[in-house]
């Protein structure tokens, strides 16, 4: 059975480490018979500078017709004066959202060997291992409505709303425990 991998390298540094691990999924893939399939699309700043959006269309159909998706990093100095509409971190915003990736899990293991590398003393760091669950698609990055207005003394106000629904509570709350 086939098994596709949409590749996004995105922009910056992206492109060169998605080079670095589709040589390690190259080699697993011949040495190990995974019958995985790699087609690569773009997003972020890449897109945006091929197609004028950072989250082409093509990307999402690629997105949703494959198994798993490769992605590299996203976003730089170069696009910084873009319209925030059009940043490449909208790619990686709109994929998450599109695809409903809203659970991130981010193991944080401290290996014995680099306890006292800490900023922290080691006995308090000692035999770290935790698992830090982040939601994505929900709260800040997606709250209505959000903008810039000028207040009544003439000073400039920045404002996100910061929301969640029960049911984005409960699915995160389920991949947690």
């Amino acid at each position: 059975m086939i098994k596709k991998i949409a590749v996004l390298p995105g922009d910056g540094i992206g492109p060169e480490i998605v080079t670095e691990a589709l040589k390690v999924l190259a080699f697993l893939n011949a040495d190990m018979q995974l019958n995985l399939e790699f087609e690569q699309g773009l997003i972020g700043g890449a897109a945006y500078d091929e197609f004028g959006t950072p989250f082409p269309e093509q990307t999402l159909a690629l997105a949703k017709a494959s198994d798993a998706i490769l992605l590299g990093a996203v976003g730089g100095y170069k696009w910084e004066s873009l319209d925030i509409s059009l940043r490449p971190e909208k790619g990686l915003l709109g994929l998450r959202s599109e695809l409903e990736l809203f659970a991130n899990l981010r193991p944080a293991i401290l290996y014995p060997q680099l306890a006292n590398a800490s900023s922290l003393k080691a006995d308090l760091v000692s035999g770290l291992d935790i698992m830090i669950v982040r939601e994505l698609t929900g709260g800040i990055y997606f709250g209505q409505p959000r903008g810039v207005r000028i207040l009544d003394n003439g000073e400039k106000q920045g404002f996100n709303t910061l929301v969640y629904r029960e049911s984005e509570i409960r699915r995160i709350a389920k991949k947690c425990f």
